[in-house]
């Protein structure tokens, strides 16, 4: 009988040289005649992976909400009570009885590295009795911190979070068990480059990295699958340790080189996923009736946000790249005219979202930046945090509309705590951070609950970013804002008079000459 290289040699001549099927026959013939001592970074369970973890480590953990989250590797750790005093990095803390969260409940975890941890109210109660430490870090920048220590680069400077309380060393850290603070994060170094502020960070270095995949081989090369991207490559390239759980593990050469998203050289073991996946927030596409009657609240205040929303969709030009943060902004483009094609990106690794998805369609590796279910448009296309707030930062983003609690008159923006909550920052920082090259627009009702202006001389809450906040929208105005010389009204909704807008309005404004009715 032929050799299988003989037969390679038959069957080849009949294969175009470039195509993947000759480069498949060809490791088929040849792995039939390697030695024993193959490669083979796959373990039978999980337990058999982590069996000499240690306790006191750095553990990088890949996902987003709980999309791309290595699960079957954290339960294996809360099933190993030893491994504890854990220093957490993960851009958010799971929730409830889910993902980090069941590591949180069994007091594994003696400080968390994130962005947001406002879906854990467990954590947040943990923080403020002082059980456990919270370094918060804008998103991207926790992304880079990662991505930086697996390239080794000790440390870089970003545009994100000058001026607020990350660059000025004024974040709480750990709490005494009265809720008092007992200490604050450092400040951060401060350098110009090209007359712009940019803030100092250090990269981390992981002892230990997590990380979901859809596909691997015995090799370690992995694959992810749309939005499960995110964080977790950036994690499986830095640590001294990464242990991919993979849903598929398949053979060498099944995975397209081009397709292999982690190279093997970082990837130490490999274990089968046992865990199901889940979805944090399904919603479903809805009908413009419906949105009135749900998305957009009932009565007077769905009447007054569709107003602000409407007026929001105006700003989308043909052929821009947007990002819109959670809330009002994405129900923007449900009114954009359909002359107009705009592409959609999601900081957890998205360009060109689509809308939310029919009911039973919902996919879990499918989730914009508030974690809700969505689809992709044709000629999406999917990657890591870590590029996803490259091209943010870069100014690569036309358009990016967020919500907020307060704006300055020289377009200061507050959004992202209230006193006496924690959430995080997210990736506003990052998204604010350009605004000479990223339009950024507030769309936010005019005055809090208790009727208080949230357009303000100075904002009072702790702030996103400095001098960032090109437009505001809100149901009885528009304005424009200059960063040197403060407001301008240029539009009023109907029926609303400028004495009124001013009689709401802390911060002084100027009227346009040419001031006309909210464009809607």
């Amino acid at each position: 009988m032929p050799s299988p290289i003989t037969l390679y040699l038959r069957t080849a001549a009949q294969i175009p040289k470039s195509s993947t099927s000759r480069t498949l026959l060809f490791a088929r013939a040849f792995s039939s005649t390697r030695p024993r001592h193959e490669i083979n970074k796959v373990y039978p369970s999980a337990a058999e992976a982590i069996k000499d973890m240690q306790g006191n480590s750095t553990l990088l953990c890949g996902g987003f909400g709980l999309c791309g989250v290595p699960d079957t590797l954290i339960n294996e750790v809360k099933a190993s009570p030893h491994i504890k005093g854990l220093t957490a990095v993960s851009n958010n803390a799971g929730v409830v009885g889910s993902g980090l969260g069941l590591l949180l409940e069994s007091k594994q975890v003696s400080k968390m590295i994130a962005s947001y941890v406002g879906e854990n109210k467990l954590f947040e109660g943990q923080y403020l009795n002082g059980e456990i430490e919270l370094e918060l870090s804008p998103q991207g920048t926790l992304a880079e911190r990662c991505r930086a220590g697996g390239a080794g680069i000790p440390a870089f400077y970003t545009p994100a979070a000058f001026g607020t309380v990350v660059q000025t060393g004024e974040l709480p850290v750990k709490h005494n068990t009265d809720g008092t603070v007992k200490e604050y994060s450092k400040p951060r170094d401060v350098k110009v480059f090209d007359g712009k502020s940019y803030v100092m960070e250090e990269s981390i270095k992981g002892d230990y990295a997590f990380v979901k995949a859809w596909k691997a081989d015995r090799l370690g090369n992995c694959m992810f699958r749309y939005a499960a991207a995110n964080f977790n490559g950036a994690m499986a390239r830095n640590a001294k340790m990464t242990i991919v759980e993979a849903e598929h593990i398949v053979e060498p050469g099944e995975i397209d080189p081009a397709a292999v998203h982690i190279p093997g050289i970082y990837v130490k073991r490999v274990i089968k996923s046992t865990t199901e996946k889940k979805i944090e927030k399904v919603v479903n596409a809805k009908t413009p009736e419906e949105l009135k009657q749900g998305a957009l609240g009932s009565g007077d205040a769905a009447s007054k946000r569709e107003r602000i929303v409407r007026r929001a969709a105006k700003e989308f030009k043909n052929g821009m790249y947007a990002n819109l943060g959670i809330g009002m902004p994405m129900l923007a483009p449900s009114f954009v005219d359909p002359s107009v094609e705009v592409q959609l990106q999601s900081e957890n690794g998205i360009l060109g979202l689509g809308p939310y998805p029919q009911k039973g369609l919902e996919d879990p590796d499918l989730i914009n930046a508030g974690k809700e279910t969505v689809t992709l448009l044709p000629g999406a296309a999917c990657f890591g945090s870590d590029e996803s707030f490259g091209m943010i930062r870069a100014g690569r983003i036309d358009l990016t509309i967020l919500g907020a609690m307060q704006v300055s008159a020289k377009g200061d923006l507050a959004n992202w705590m209230l006193p006496g909550k924690i959430k995080g920052f997210g990736g506003a920082m990052d998204l604010v951070s350009n605004p000479t090259k990223t339009k950024v627009v507030v769309t936010m009702e005019h005055t809090d609950k208790k009727g208080r202006p949230k357009i303000l001389k100075q904002c009072e809450f702790p702030l996103t970013g400095r001098a960032c906040v090109s437009r505001i929208i809100t149901e009885l105005a528009v304005f424009d804002v200059d960063f040197t010389n403060g407001l301008t009204l240029i539009e009023h909704a109907e029926g609303v008079t400028v004495d009124e807008i001013k009689s709401k309005t802390e911060a002084p404004f100027t009227v346009a000459d040419d001031l006309k009715p909210m464009q809607l």
